[in-house]
């Protein structure tokens, strides 16, 4: 089983690079966003101590996360791998992550980080705003705190993996095409060893 996280800021082209990951790879799509709207929906115990904490302004646990994760690895025995997508932020999820993933028997593989020039994804995210209807991706100043916010959160979970060696810089710029062959190759380089 090979394991990702994809990092992007906002506007690097994480979601359509993900799309291809998956696709290529044969890997399952692990949003927390996603399980934590799935779990609601199904009243799982989980899911429905989640709303409650939702319901009431207060985040959702790290431990509750994690538990939605280690159904979702549970629910896919035969997955060749997953890529995890808005987890984990901090370095304790990091921590829980890869605790959670040592009892499966597998780890993180590799941590991808779009690299991508602060005008660039500017330019991006305004122009997303013009088709998208997301109010979010027209304001500059917002824009920006979004971009900030990013790399202060996956700055700590990058620093914390590359103590391992596992973080991998790839220049986000350029077509889809180039960004997802830069990335194939360093899957690739840790999937032959």
């Amino acid at each position: 089983m090979f394991n990702i996280i994809l990092f992007g800021p906002p506007g690097s082209g994480k979601g359509t690079q993900s799309e291809k990951i998956i696709a290529a790879y044969g890997l399952i799509h692990l949003s927390t966003g996603d399980i934590l709207r799935r779990e609601i929906s199904a009243g799982t115990p989980l899911g429905l101590e989640a709303k409650s904490l939702m319901d009431k302004g207060i985040l959702v646990p790290d431990e509750v996360v994690v538990g939605m994760i280690s159904s979702a690895l549970d629910n896919n025995p035969g997955a060749k791998g997953f890529l995890f997508d808005g987890f984990p932020r901090t370095e304790a999820q990091s921590i829980a992550l890869d605790k959670l993933l040592a009892e499966k028997n597998t780890a993180i593989g590799v941590v991808l980080a779009l690299d991508v020039s602060r005008d660039e994804l500017l330019k991006r995210l305004l122009h997303r705003g013009l088709t998208s209807g997301r109010s979010d991706d027209t304001n500059e100043t917002i824009i920006s705190n979004r971009i900030v916010e990013y790399q202060t959160k996956t700055t700590v979970v990058a620093n914390y993996y590359s103590k391992f060696d596992k973080v991998v810089q790839v220049k986000g710029e350029g077509t889809v095409d180039d960004i997802f062959n830069a990335l194939s190759s360093e899957i690739n380089k840790r999937l032959s060893n």
